[in-house]
């Protein structure tokens, strides 16, 4: 069964939800009495804390995606190093048979500029496999094991070069999962931790109040604050 595509619960940016909550815990520790009296002690609050800190130590996309990016220039720098070990093969073998013969087409190296990653490595070992089979009718143009053992290298480097790329592609697909999975989770603590505060001093305190209030955009947010900051 495939598991379902998690969505973020906030609508600002991960570092501005890291620092709410550094913001929010800090006026939840001085008013850490009244919060007692809902049952929200300081070891939930440490634990919020503890939450905050592995979000922010997780890698972010960019990250992630610059390392693959890495990766994909390696892998393609693999597939043309193996096709230029490929295209001096058919060179001699050209020289050998016409490339409209059997004996040509056998290589199954037409159209290798358009072959996927995949079509490419078992390209490299048919390669290998068909010029081994006749290597004693092309030895008279220079055909080796030399000449095929730079292939084979050339396909293991390329196989390896894909793997990795793939592995980077799957690495940031579970670390953005991860994140969001986190950051959802410290959304859903920071909201039960504001609303505790707002009922705090919803009628005590407008100011005191508007300290634990969210807003949908963090853009309002910070004219809020910057108002509340005015007001004083």
């Amino acid at each position: 069964m495939k598991k379902q595509h998690l969505n973020r619960k906030h609508n600002f940016p991960d570092a501005d939800l890291h620092q709410l909550c550094l913001e929010k815990i800090a006026h939840a520790k001085r008013d850490l009495k009244q919060f007692d009296q809902y049952g929200y002690d300081l070891s939930r609050l440490k634990k919020l804390k503890g939450a905050c800190d592995r979000f922010r130590d997780l890698p972010e996309d960019h990250e992630l995606v610059g390392e693959q990016m890495i990766t994909t220039d390696k892998k393609y720098l693999a597939a043309e190093q193996l096709k230029t070990a490929i295209r001096s093969l058919m060179t001699r073998v050209a020289l050998k048979y016409n490339n409209k013969t059997g004996r040509y087409r056998k290589f199954g190296t037409a159209k290798m500029g358009d072959m996927t990653d995949a079509q490419l490595m078992f390209c490299g070992r048919r390669v290998i496999r068909v010029a081994r089979q006749q290597i004693d009718f092309l030895a008279d143009v220079g055909v080796n094991e030399n000449i095929l053992a730079r292939i084979q290298k050339a396909n293991q480097d390329f196989e390896k070069a894909v793997n990795i790329q793939q592995d980077r592609v799957a690495e940031r697909d579970i670390s953005v999962e991860r994140r969001v999975e986190l950051g959802n989770a410290l959304y859903d603590e920071l909201v039960i931790l504001c609303n505790i505060g707002k009922d705090i001093w919803a009628e005590r305190d407008p100011v005191e109040y508007e300290k634990y209030t969210l807003y949908e955009s963090n853009n309002e947010q910070k004219k809020a604050k910057k108002a509340a900051e005015n007001s004083k």
